[in-house]
């Protein structure tokens, strides 16, 4: 998920933690939000405040 605001990563960052601790539904991938490199603000600036945040979705079907 990619959020631009910090009251939207809040919001991811705190969903992932409640999905993949209480209810396993999700396995998050990173820790840390990937934000973009010097070099890509410099091409884009809108990207400067991009914060992406990944999660696996579990298969529960399988899990016994």
């Amino acid at each position: 998920i990619i959020s631009f605001h910090s009251l939207e990563d809040r919001i991811v960052k705190h969903k992932f933690r409640e999905l993949s601790t209480n209810c396993s539904l999700l396995r998050v991938l990173t820790k840390k939000p990937t934000v973009a490199q010097a070099e890509e603000i410099q091409l884009n600036p809108r990207a400067r405040s991009a914060k992406l945040r990944f999660a696996e979705r579990r298969d529960l079907s399988t899990q016994h």
